[in-house]
């Protein structure tokens, strides 16, 4: 009688010698072979399919709510579990876009761990734990026998195969996994085309290179386009928010200038109506001032004197501001790449700041003349009283205007002494002058008109009441000027500083504006190697501007900072220019 065997032992040792088969057979050739192993490699393919074969022996059949499902994923997952070290092996499956089913996930992970040289780690934590095992294998299932452990043993040897297998492309859902017993079979003809397995895997190798090249180009063109889009949309959010606070900032303007314009027709009309009463009173004044003749010719001659003085300062100041805007004209070239919206928002804000000083100034100027018609009315009544005195006592008068004029001489000597003090002083008042331009017009235009109306005054110089009231009038005049002058030296000595200052920033930017004169901002185009040291530029050895020569330098020549006159912040310069201007400031210091 024949002893019957059992076929599930029968299939076990079937399976077994089929992996023993297919580990041999792949260390050898692998070793022949000299290189990675690719997913076309036939003995690795093979090796793959007698895997799934040896895991999907005595798998217990799941019911679910709609079929049966039979599959090696469910052992494969708990190895996450068990071995924390195969977490990433089993996200990354779980990643996989192109994988639908549990079978290919499982291919995904086997091909994953070989990669690895961790297959045998991973599959003796399975077989130590057959509790966990039995809930999806077969009591006489391959996994939970001797075989199991034997074929892990064999995987240990697979430690020495380098592989580089591409998850991402293959189709692995649809592979059918059939052995190939061809491959295990010696014949003749294989030991005479050992030349021609060589020669076509080179080809195959030049052939996986290109695919891999084809895959990663692809890749990034695809994440460029990403980008590109990206960036289109950023762009056109950043013009729609531009354009808006155009908008927003063209209405203000609009209304600023408005109001501007109300306050200065209401200011106007004021002014027109203040200057019509000092018109009036300035006819009154002229009629009595017909018999002083000779001492107005010398004070005459120290206004012209004065007036001369005011012209020159005049024409400095202009010289000054057409410097000052040929110099903010050139910087203003120089930082074209600052938004124009900034700029605008700037100069409307200066342009706020000028009016509210102007306003100021006007306001000052009309409380100065209400001051003024105050003490020529005060100064008026007086007068008239004087008149009556006077006519009774003409035979006096004559005596003291005798002792008038020599006290006038002396005093229009000690004005002369006085005004020589003044014109130096006023040398220091350049910055004052530019806001007292505008009442200082208006005096000018008064002294004309005085200057016409003392001509028609020369000949009536007969009446003695009028020489009287004029000498009074002087004597107040005298004393406001006294007055005046101490508070003025007062403001001078403070204003001098002010002036050396502003003279000394005036020389650095006429400093920078010989530089600028001379600079020429070179472009990235024209530049291909360093103007020191006259290397290449590239990708790693980049461009950079120098600012003060404008030239074009390597980050080693140009590792320099320091405060331009067109900048006061510290800015990239050049070794040549940074040697240049540190001289320069040491020749500078005292």
């Amino acid at each position: 009688m024949f002893s019957v065997k059992d076929p599930t032992a029968v299939e076990r040792a079937n399976l077994l010698n089929m992996a023993k088969l297919s580990i041999k057979g792949l260390i050898e050739s692998a070793l022949s072979f000299g290189r990675t192993l690719d997913s076309d490699y036939p003995p690795l393919q093979q090796f793959f399919v007698v895997m799934e074969h040896c895991l999907k022996h005595g798998l217990k059949v799941r019911k679910s709510f709609l079929s049966y499902n039979k599959t090696i994923w469910g052992p494969l997952e708990l190895v996450e579990k068990l071995y924390p070290e195969a977490e990433e092996i089993a996200a990354s499956v779980r990643d996989l876009p192109g994988l639908k089913t549990p079978l290919g996930r499982a291919r995904a992970w086997l091909r994953l761990a070989l990669m690895q040289k961790k297959m045998a780690d991973y599959l003796r934590c399975l077989i130590i734990q057959r509790d966990l095992l039995s809930e999806f294998y077969e009591y006489h299932a391959l996994m939970m026998e001797e075989e199991g452990a034997v074929i892990v043993g064999l995987l240990v040897g697979l430690n020495v195969i380098d592989a580089n297998l591409c998850v991402k492309g293959e189709d692995l859902d649809s592979q059918v996994g059939v052995i190939d017993f061809s491959m295990y079979l010696k014949n003749e003809d294989d030991i005479g085309s050992k030349e021609r397995n060589v020669q076509i895997a080179a080809i195959l190798d030049q052939k996986n290179y290109v695919e891999e090249l084809n895959r990663q180009l692809n890749s990034t063109v695809s994440s460029l386009h990403t980008r590109v889009d990206s960036l289109r949309t950023i762009a056109k959010n950043n013009i729609i928010k531009l354009q808006e606070e155009n908008h927003q900032l063209r209405s203000e303007n609009t209304l600023i200038l408005m109001k501007t314009q109300h306050h200065l027709e209401a200011e106007l009309q004021t002014y027109r109506h203040s200057r019509q009463g000092l018109d009036e009173m300035y006819n009154d004044a002229r009629r009595q001032l017909r018999e002083e003749s000779q001492l107005r010719q010398d004070i005459e001659n120290e206004l012209m004197v004065q007036v001369s003085m005011k012209h020159e300062i005049e024409l400095a100041m202009k010289l000054l501001e057409k410097d000052i805007h040929e110099k903010q004209d050139t910087l203003i070239g120089l930082r074209q790449q600052l938004d124009e919206v900034k700029a605008i928002n700037i100069e409307m804000y200066q342009k706020l700041q000028v009016k509210e000083n102007f306003f100021k100034l006007k306001n000052e100027i009309i409380g100065r003349l209400e001051d003024k018609t105050n003490q020529i009315t005060a100064t008026m009544k007086q007068l008239e009283q004087r008149l009556q005195q006077a006519e009774k006592s003409q035979v006096e008068a004559e005596n003291e205007d005798k002792k008038f004029k020599q006290e006038c001489t002396s005093k229009s000597e000690n004005l002369q002494k006085e005004i020589s003090q003044k014109e130096k002083q006023l040398v220091q008042l350049e910055t004052d002058l530019k806001i007292e331009k505008e009442w200082r017009q208006t005096l000018e235009d008064d002294l004309q008109k005085e200057k016409e109306t003392l001509s028609h005054l020369r000949g009536e110089t007969q009446q003695i009441i009028s020489l009287k009231k004029e000498f009074l009038k002087l004597q107040d005049k005298n004393r406001q000027l006294k007055k005046i002058c101490h508070d003025q030296e007062e403001a001078l000595q403070e204003l001098a500083c002010k002036l050396s200052e502003s003279k000394l920033k005036i020389e650095d930017i006429k400093e920078a504006n010989k530089v600028l004169q001379g600079q020429v901002w070179l472009k990235d185009k024209e530049a291909t190697h360093c103007k020191l040291c006259e290397k290449e530029f590239s990708l790693s050895k980049r461009k950079h501007h120098c600012r003060n020569c404008g030239e074009i330098f390597c980050n080693a020549c140009s590792d320099n900072e320091l405060p331009l006159p067109s900048s006061p912040k510290p800015v990239r310069v050049c070794d040549s220019c940074h040697a240049f201007l540190i001289q320069r400031c040491s020749s500078n210091m005292p």
